[in-house]
């Protein structure tokens, strides 16, 4: 009986000892999360459509758009990146001492010469011809995301540049998008009270606008205001005429090289515009508004709070022109 019980108990042992085997094994396999990581099949395709073939890990990467870098900065990976365009570092800092590139007119063969892992790209770049395609021949992938027109595809902007890096970034992505939409939320929830909405011109160019299928169209909506031509599409030019006959209650401007606030201001046959009038002019963080990723939340909010200050109280708002 005495023999039986200790052959039992050493099976039992092994059995035990094998068990923790497997399961180590599985945890190993399945992550640091004990094998609740989900894998993520990388991207075939880039935001454009185009067939990608991501390498196995990125090390080198090059972006030749503020708008992206700004997300790669986001994922905290900057020190990854070897190349930018010439427009980037007005827009995140630290980045002067990296080689930079004129985004419409690259130098493929410069650039090639860094042996970049991934290039990432935007729509602005390609004006009638593919200014990346010897890098594409050269075997190098070349991503391109367009830009978006709404809020969602921003967001889709994101997790499709975490699921490219992989690793951590997937993610960290997700925790991006999740405070992004929370922010949004919280915008949202006074905007929707708003029974008497106020007119608005927003400007990203003197009398260039924008109305339906835009996300500032979306951004103006969210915090409660009427775009005065969001019955127009996309991106577009206005006359003055229709400008000043649409009386506009606020104006917004992303304009930035210039005094953008003084010059509306001064427009002739605009004194009687209620904007004008009242001086409900108001200058928006042209990097924030007019570079579409995460940090258009800093606009959205400066836009609320200029629209309306008596329902909107943030610290970032720029101040008008006395």
């Amino acid at each position: 009986m005495k023999k039986r019980m200790t052959k039992f108990i050493c099976l039992l042992l092994v059995l035990v000892l094998a068990m923790s085997v497997l399961t180590a094994c599985g945890n190993k396999e399945g992550g640091s999360n004990g094998g609740n990581t989900a894998k993520v099949d990388k991207p075939t395709e880039d935001r454009e459509g185009n067939a990608i073939e991501l390498p196995d890990e990125i090390n080198k990467i090059a972006v030749f758009a503020p708008s992206i870098m700004q997300m790669i900065e986001a994922f905290g990976v900057t020190d990854k990146v070897i190349a930018i365009d010439t427009n980037t570092p007005m827009y995140v800092e630290g980045m002067d001492s990296v080689m930079q590139f004129n985004m419409m007119e690259p130098d493929v063969e410069k650039i090639a010469e860094l042996e970049p892992d991934v290039v990432f790209t935007t729509g602005m770049s390609y004006q009638g011809n593919d200014p990346y395609a010897a890098l594409r021949e050269m075997g190098i992938c070349v991503i391109t995301i367009p830009t978006s027109s709404s809020i969602e595809a921003i967001k889709e902007d994101i997790t499709f540049v975490g699921d490219c890096l992989g690793g951590d970034a997937v993610a960290k992505a997700k925790e991006i998008n999740d405070e992004f939409q929370a922010q949004i939320d919280e915008v949202a929830a006074i905007g929707a009270a708003v029974t008497e909405k106020k007119k608005v011109l927003f400007e990203i160019y003197p009398l260039y606008s924008m109305g339906k299928g835009t996300y500032i169209d979306e951004m103006l909506s969210i915090i409660g205001a009427e775009n005065i031509f969001g019955d127009q599409e996309g991106w577009v030019p206005v006359s003055e005429e229709d400008a000043v006959a649409a009386n506009p209650d606020v104006i917004l401007s992303s304009v930035n090289y210039m005094d953008a606030v003084s010059e509306i201001l001064a427009r002739p046959g605009w004194e009687n515009v209620n904007a004008v009038a009242n001086k409900e002019v108001y200058y928006i963080d042209n990097g924030s508004a007019e570079l579409p990723n995460q940090n258009i939340i800093k606009a959205l909010k400066q836009m609320a709070e200029a629209v309306y200050p008596d329902l909107y109280e943030y610290e970032d708002l720029m101040e008008p022109a006395a």
